[in-house]
Order: C-alpha cells, then sequence, then structure tokens
C-alpha cells in the first residue's frame, strides 16, 4: 500500500519537507483557491506538482476535486458545472494524477462538535457530541421539526446544557461546526445556515442519490476515457445533519453507487473512521465485500457511545477492527496485482491524529497535526508490515 499524507498546500503549517521525514512518499491535495465549479488549469496543476515533486515527493491524490452546491441540489447552469469537471478530470489525467477524491454531503463536510477534546493521555481530539448537536439543532438554530429527529434524553440533556451556556460557548460551537475541512469556504452565522439550508428545501434522500447519480453519468465516462478513478467519501457522520440527507453511510448506499454507474472509474474512498461512527456498519465485512471498488483508503478509528457520540480515538484503538481491514486491502491489492493491473497499489493515509506533544501551539488544520498523524502513520505501516512478512524459510 502506498503511503500518503494529506497536504492542504503553501499555506499549511507543515511543510513538505517534514512530510518526507514521515516516511510517506505520496502527497494528497487539491487546488483549494480554485473556486467550486471552476476549470482547474492544467498550467496550475502542474506548478503545484513541481513544487510536491522539488521535495521528494509525488502528488498521488486529489482530495479534493468539490462538488458544486448547485450539483447537489440539482439547480443552476449545471452543463457548464459538468463541462468544468470534465475538463479538470482531463486536465489531472495529462498530468499523470488518476486518482480524485470527492464527496456528496450537502453544505457541511465532516462535522464535530468540539476540535480539542481531552485524552487521559493530555492529548486531544476531535470528537462528536450528540447533546452538542441536538443543542444546535433545536435550540440555537431553531430548525422547525428538529425536536422529532433527536432522541428525547439527548434532548432533555441538549435543554439543561443551552440553559447553562454563555453567549460565548455558543458561538464556540458554531465556529466548531463550521470548522470542518476541506468544506465549501463559506463560514455561516446563523441566519445565513438557516438560508443555505432553505435552499434543500424538498429534498430528501431519494431526491440527493437522483442528483448523484445524474452527476456520475455526466462525469464517470470521462474518467474513464482518461483513466481517473473517482472515489466517494462516506459522510462523515454517517446520519442526516440539520434536516440534511446524507445517502454515502451504509453499505447499502456504497453498493447503489457503484452500481448506478458500473465502471472501474466509479469507485469509493474507504474511511474507516467515517463509516466506522456508523453503529450498524460492519466496518471490516464492508471492506471485504467492496475492497474491488476501493481506489483510496482513509484509515482512522473511533470510539462510539450509545447516544450516537463518538471521539477520534488511536488508530489501532477504537471500535473499527484496524488490522482486518487493512488485511482486505492488501488481498486486493494481491488480486489486481495477479490480474496485471498496472496501478493496484491502493494510496491510503492516516486521517484526523491527535493534537500532542510539540503539535500544541502550531496553527494546523483540526485534526490534520504532525505529531498526530506521524504516529497514525508508522502504527498502520506496523499493521502492513506485519500482515505482509513472510518468514524466511
Amino acid at each position: 500500500m502506498e503511503e500518503t499524507w494529506r497536504w492542504f498546500g503553501p499555506a499549511d503549517d507543515i511543510s513538505l519537507e517534514e512530510i518526507r521525514q514521515t516516511g510517506a512518499t505520496g502527497i494528497v491535495t487539491a487546488l483549494h483557491e480554485i473556486p467550486y465549479g471552476e476549470v482547474w488549469p492544467e498550467e496550475a496543476i502542474r506548478e503545484r506538482q513541481a513544487t510536491i515533486a522539488r521535495a521528494g515527493l509525488t502528488w498521488s491524490v486529489v482530495e479534493s476535486l468539490p462538488v458544486h452546491e448547485n450539483v447537489k441540489r440539482g439547480a443552476g447552469d449545471l452543463d457548464r458545472i459538468f463541462g468544468n469537471y470534465r475538463t479538470s478530470l482531463r486536465n489531472l489525467a495529462r498530468c499523470g494524477i488518476r486518482t480524485v477524491c470527492y464527496n456528496f454531503m450537502p453544505v457541511l463536510d465532516w462535522t464535530r462538535t468540539a476540535l480539542a477534546h481531552p485524552l487521559p493521555t493530555g492529548a486531544t481530539a476531535l470528537r462528536f457530541d450528540a447533546v452538542l448537536h441536538a443543542a444546535f439543532d433545536v435550540l440555537m438554530l431553531e430548525r422547525p421539526g428538529a425536536e422529532a429527529e433527536h432522541d428525547p434524553g439527548v434532548l432533555e440533556r441538549a435543554r439543561r446544557w443551552f440553559a447553562r451556556a454563555t453567549q460565548a460557548d455558543k458561538d464556540a460551537l458554531l465556529a466548531t461546526i463550521m470548522a470542518g475541512l476541506p468544506g465549501a469556504y463559506d463560514r455561516y452565522d446563523i441566519p445565513g445556515l438557516k438560508a443555505v439550508l432553505a435552499s434543500y428545501a424538498g429534498i430528501d434522500a431519494a431526491t440527493l442519490k437522483a442528483h448523484l447519480a445524474r452527476f456520475l453519468r455526466e462525469v464517470v465516462p470521462a474518467a474513464e476515457e482518461v483513466g481517473v478513478r473517482l472515489c466517494i467519501h462516506p459522510d462523515d457522520p454517517p446520519r442526516p445533519l440539520l434536516g440534511l440527507p446524507r445517502i454515502v453511510s451504509t453499505h447499502a448506499d456504497l453498493a447503489d453507487i457503484v452500481g448506478a454507474v458500473p465502471s472501474r472509474a466509479n469507485g469509493i474512498t474507504f474511511c474507516t473512521g467515517s463509516l466506522g461512527a456508523g453503529a450498524a456498519n460492519d466496518v471490516p465485512a464492508m471492506a471485504r465485500a467492496l475492497a474491488p471498488h476501493v481506489a483510496f483508503a482513509h484509515l482512522r478509528n473511533v470510539r462510539k457511545e450509545p447516544d450516537g457520540s463518538f471521539y477520534e480515538a488511536d488508530h489501532l484503538d477504537g471500535d473499527v477492527d484496524m488490522p482486518a481491514v487493512v488485511a482486505a486491502l492488501l488481498a486486493e491489492e494481491a488480486r489486481r496485482k495477479a490480474a496485471g493491473e498496472a496501478d493496484w497499489r491502493i494510496p491510503f493515509r492516516p486521517d484526523h491524529g491527535h493534537q500532542m506533544l510539540s503539535d500544541f501551539g502550531r496553527r494546523t488544520h483540526p485534526g490534520y497535526t504532525l505529531i498526530g498523524r506521524l504516529r497514525g502513520l508508522a502504527e498502520l505501516r506496523g499493521v502492513v508490515a506485519g500482515l505482509s512478512h513472510r518468514p524466511a524459510r
């Protein structure tokens, strides 16, 4: 498996020189400065690619080539947006970059309620708290009908939190919910968020699935033509949020997506953390069943709680049986190699590392620390080495 590392470009506080010292060889990045729906020019791609190459690394995966919000809503001049997306795929292929991650989460990307949840070790982790989510949805956003979508016990605890919360507490919760990366550039206040949510009125899960299927029909043939593998990222967390449907959350969802437009170019980013946050998801079984469609892997772990809350655990110490997942991906690599596939390796990256040691005080993106992810990468590297070991005869 190819070891890769998420890098947010020249503005990232973690340098390419530091990344090279982690042992990772591939970079996962994007042209974040280009607005959603616009073409990624070949010149800009090559310029970023050259910057990465000068550090002795390779741009292995695009994460993400974003899907414009109008595609998810099924509104506006979609022919232009689809055409631009196809052009960007062709430009990436001309530069030799052929793995492209994207997501189809409406409005928000990954969502948490705490960015520095304290752990017993003194490190901190990202956390999603069902109580705080309910407090935000029902009492701050005041979304009509929201009460019926939350467990009564969770809602009662949310009311108690809200009664004692200061304005600073509420402002911090809004800022945290808006902090998901690589989400949209927009950061909303409460009125702004209400307005954008209203733009999804009448869009249920079935409608959103139809919009995704249309997107796939429009872009997968172009990706297949130039040898690009598109790979959809699961919902994070895998549940409806703020009245917005989520359609990439379960085994059935992923099977429907790859079946909607059958093609090697229509694949999956297998994220063990996103899928692992779903109480009904058997992540190792999903890895085994969906392995032929996996083009990229995010390997991280979560620890779930009965009320739907979860936090980011150590990479090998959460609810997901990580060695079982890695074994499934290694078996798929072996199958591809035996079949003579040239690009048989599956790139993976450690994800959402804890903040620890010298990470404190650095201005890194939430979850994208240096030492925390380095620890995760080292642990995953050990799992891969152990499972791949063949004793000397």
